[in-house]
């Protein structure tokens, strides 16, 4: 996994978990909202790591070799739970009560905290966010939900007034293709056109990089000259 230095953009939100986990000034609740591709779920993950780590360094970054990092890592700590859904389009009141509200009752296996993860979360039905307002309206003293979203409009005003908002902006085309070129080795020419049809957001523009449609149009673009 990445750390918080390999994280393209996004350094307001980076300082600001850095901070917190810092200070031990965590909220029990928090939104990431932003396009899919943003970086949502690798901020989570990041964020999750790094409260969970037995050896974090000064700057809140995670060591990445204690137990707890490398159970993260390869997707196993106990205390940090994944939220899944069935249903392709909802997340149901039973997924939320069986994976979140029964569950969250439960003292941390091994950590300090235990911190559900909510992919998609937008896609809670009416029914799922009233169930899940409770827990937020008085979770345990360990408990930290990550609510990850592509438009947050979709929740309650009653959840979004009860969780710390991060908003992940588009990321400059600039600093799209320094990462294609120097992670995934695109030619200049490709990660620029790669950068501009990402517009911000790295996952698109990892997608593209390894598009084949799109390398036939890499290929047939015409050649500059010299």
């Amino acid at each position: 996994m990445s750390s918080f230095k390999d994280v393209v953009g996004h350094k307001n939100i980076i300082k600001y978990i850095s901070s917190a986990v810092q200070a031990d000034a965590v909220s029990h609740a928090y939104i990431l909202n932003g396009e899919r591709g943003s970086g949502k779920r690798l901020l989570a993950n990041l964020f999750a790591m790094s409260l969970q780590c037995q050896n974090r360094a000064e700057d809140g970054e995670a060591c990445g070799k204690c137990q707890s990092c490398k159970q993260a890592q390869s997707g196993n700590q106990p205390d940090i739970i994944k939220v899944t859904h069935e249903k392709p389009n909802t997340i149901s009141v039973d997924d939320i009560r069986t994976q979140v509200n029964n569950d969250i009752v439960i003292k941390p296996y091994s950590s300090k905290y235990k911190i559900y993860i909510i992919p998609e979360a937008d896609l809670m039905s009416a029914q799922a966010q009233n169930a899940l307002l409770k827990t937020i309206e008085e979770p345990p003293e360990y408990a930290v939900i990550m609510l990850l979203t592509e438009n947050a409009e979709a929740l309650l005003p009653t959840i979004r007034s009860r969780c710390v908002m991060m908003k992940l902006r588009n990321i400059k085309d600039q600093l799209v293709k320094k990462y294609l070129m120097e992670h995934l080795h695109v030619p200049d020419y490709q990660a620029e056109i790669d950068a501009s049809f990402a517009q911000g957001s790295i996952g698109r523009a990892k997608e593209a990089a390894t598009s084949q449609e799109l390398s036939l149009i890499h290929i047939s673009e015409p050649t500059r000259p010299y």
